[in-house]
């Protein structure tokens, strides 16, 4: 019974995990203060970034699983808004991979305590417009109407997981201006691939019976 869900499970971390390799500004605000600061201030912000993942994870899963009990058919609704977003988010990558532009980065400045750094980054996570339909897009890749509570739990858990592990991973390796120069140079190639995986699950969302 558990492979069943286990292909929906895997593309949901995969398209969680290698969205984080195209840094949004919650990433370039890691990167920026590992940079403008130290590792130690960009990993308070990380753990908070993660925790924050957690949170709208736990909120997407409950409010999907409380949504589709009372109305099965918004499944289909809720399938349509996160093809559609995963398909935009595809678009937006190959963009990206077409323009020359280098990444800029920023850190957090004004805070004296990891807490405060960690609480920033809490605070940056929650209030980003787009997690939402981040986190609909990927718990819609797993879970269907007659999926059971525990494949959203696992898709909770293991994106939390990369979430902390990826955010931790940008602070350290990312705390010099060479990796940076480094990822410039690729960049190109990794948002291209990345455009390619997204229309994929945009379309594997879309047909998808469950």
């Amino acid at each position: 019974m558990t492979e069943i869900y286990l292909t929906g499970i895997l593309l949901a971390f995969g398209a969680f995990g290698l969205g984080m390799l195209s840094p949004g500004p919650n990433i370039l605000a890691v990167i920026g203060t590992s940079m403008s600061t130290d590792r130690k201030a960009g990993m308070a912000l990380a753990l908070g970034i993660g925790s924050g993942s957690l949170l709208w994870g736990m909120m997407t899963l409950f409010g999907l699983t409380s949504l589709i009990a009372l109305y099965a058919s918004l499944m289909t609704g809720i399938k349509i808004a996160g093809s559609l977003y995963l398909l935009w988010l595809g678009i937006k990558s190959f963009r990206s991979a077409l323009s020359a532009v280098p990444i800029t980065v920023r850190g957090v400045t004004g805070q004296r305590s990891a807490f405060g750094y960690f609480r920033r980054g809490l605070l940056i996570q929650m209030t980003n417009p787009k997690a939402a339909l981040t986190w609909i897009a990927v718990m819609s890749l797993a879970m269907g109407a007659n999926t059971p509570f525990w494949v959203g739990a696992a898709v909770v858990t293991g994106t939390t997981a990369i979430s902390m592990f990826g955010h931790l991973g940008y602070a350290l390796a990312f705390s010099t201006t060479p990796m940076v120069a480094a990822y410039g140079k690729a960049r190109r190639w990794i948002d291209g691939g990345l455009g390619c995986f997204f229309c994929f699950a945009s379309y594997k969302l879309i047909t998808s019976r469950t």
